[in-house]
């Protein structure tokens, strides 16, 4: 079995969004529960592609659905917590984007979560891929990295 990546930095990332964490975040455990985190991956995501123009999640005729996603924890955060999710571009298809995430609690410098999930473009009706539109390839193209989570 290899070795357990070290938790990210800051510096490895092109864009951050903040995230409150919520009451209801927290498990019996007394830290955020393991699901939350997806949700905070594709929170962040949309946040950025929203804000950038790019998505309208009730009219954009080509949507990303999610085929693949991963995880890593390293410590926990909890309510009252605030989490900068750090997002780059680990690789770009024709019509597919590994996004990679890193979660930061509160103004920490190290990630307590990392991972990725893979969107595909697809038309929203007939759900067939499609390829990226010039303004979200430059967008993408902007957030792409060499050297990526591994997963």
């Amino acid at each position: 079995m290899s070795e357990r990546p070290e938790p990210e930095t800051r510096a490895g990332f092109t864009h951050f969004v903040r995230i409150t964490t919520r009451w209801m975040d927290n498990d019996v455990y007394g830290h955020v529960n393991n699901a939350v985190y997806y949700s905070y991956f594709d929170s962040a995501v949309n946040l950025l592609l929203i804000n950038a123009g790019l998505l309208d999640i009730a009219g954009s005729p080509i949507i990303g659905l999610v085929v693949e996603t991963q995880c890593r924890y390293h410590s926990p955060i909890a309510f009252p917590d605030t989490v900068d999710a750090g997002v780059r571009v680990g690789r770009l298809g024709n019509s597919s984007v590994r996004y990679e995430i890193g979660l930061f609690r509160n103004d920490g410098q190290s990630t307590v979560a990392d991972g990725h999930f893979v969107h595909v473009y697809v038309d929203r009706r007939s759900r067939r891929p499609q390829p990226l539109e010039p303004r979200m390839r430059q967008f993408l193209e902007s957030m792409l990295v060499a050297r990526s989570i591994s997963g």
